[in-house]
């Protein structure tokens, strides 16, 4: 059976299943407007651990365990663990994923990699390479301005344009069998690089790539964006989000109120002095297992388009002057297998 659609896109015909999620979030991401939402809320930003990045891989470990219990599931039911984070080498995972002795995929799409791990684990079960799959991120406010800009000690002041990294992480377990949502489709990003250098402004350097791979989509599916009750994506922030509108008006296309961004709903983005938002590997996946998963059980929304974002940057490139080359992957959810 022929699954590729178009240029980019891919039909599941098998449907994989969410079948449980979790997540566990930091104090700043308690005390937003989803705080309610979360699993697990950790008041302490070291988790009791002894380094930033031993803390993200505390709340990869809590997310998954919440998501595990919430299925009644085993560590063992288990046959493949797709996890990424910000770190150099996908740290955080790669340590989680030792001390769960699972087998392990480690993935970098930066902040696009829940969409990325939620791709893969589905296209896994749907060849026929398993029954249960786990997608899993992170993200750490701390690790992360530790490794791309200057530790904390340094005070350093953040433009009007920055994003803060969401100290999260969300984790979805995928089967061949179960309640839904379901996966239904996934469309592959490739790569848009519009020069942007400043990595105080990652919504930019991302809104091409989330405009080209929505354009992909409707194009490859024949759908419109009527077709979904939400759009999310994850996490341009608001000056990204506010330029792939432009893009479409420019176009002539219409992306409505049912078109909006996880760095922009994670966060009071006035209260919390998190400038345009949100961002980092957890913003997305603490969005989407803290609220869309259960508004979908719940009814609220039938089909998601959940498109996660990434800016594929590193501090050495940005020394040697290179740009921020952005990544955008769409995966479609719906309550009923299509």
């Amino acid at each position: 059976m022929e699954k590729k659609m178009g240029s980019k896109t891919y039909h599941l015909p098998s449907c994989p299943s969410v079948l449980s999620y979790g997540s566990a979030v930091g104090v700043k991401e308690g005390k937003g407007p989803l705080g309610g939402r979360f699993d697990q809320i950790f008041e302490d930003t070291l988790a009791g651990e002894k380094s930033w990045e031993k803390a993200e891989s505390a709340l990869q470990k809590a997310a998954l365990n919440h998501a595990l219990v919430k299925g009644n599931l085993s560590m063992g039911a288990l046959d493949y663990l797709l996890a990424g984070d910000l770190l150099n080498q996908c740290i955080s995972s790669g340590y989680t994923a030792r001390d769960l002795a699972l087998p392990f995929f480690g993935l970098y799409g930066a902040c696009s990699t829940m969409a990325e791990s939620l791709a893969l684990g589905s296209m896994l079960l749907d060849g026929g390479f398993g029954h249960v799959a786990a997608a899993m991120t992170s993200s750490h406010f701390c690790s992360a301005e530790r490794q791309y800009r200057s530790p904390l000690e340094y005070g350093s002041q953040r433009t009007p344009t920055a994003q803060w990294t969401a100290t999260a992480s969300g984790a979805v377990i995928l089967g061949n069998d179960g309640p839904g949502p379901y996966v239904t489709h996934v469309t592959i990003g490739t790569i848009q690089d519009h020069s942007v250098k400043d990595a105080n402004n990652m919504g930019a350097a991302m809104a091409p790539g989330a405009y080209d791979t929505l354009c992909a989509h409707f194009s490859d599916t024949g759908r419109t964006p009527e077709d979904y009750d939400l759009i999310l994506t994850g996490d341009l922030g608001q000056l990204g989000h506010d330029l792939v509108l432009s893009l479409a008006e420019r176009d002539g296309n219409t992306l409505d109120d049912r078109f909006q961004d996880c760095g922009v709903l994670l966060y009071d983005v006035e209260g919390q002095d998190v400038h345009c938002g949100g961002s980092g590997c957890g913003c997305s996946a603490a969005v989407l297992t803290g609220m869309v998963l259960d508004e979908m059980r719940a009814g609220t929304w039938k089909r998601v388009l959940f498109c996660g974002t990434g800016a594929l940057h590193s501090p050495t490139s940005l020394g040697q002057g290179e740009s921020i080359p952005g990544i955008c992957h769409a995966v479609a959810l719906s309550c009923q297998k299509e």
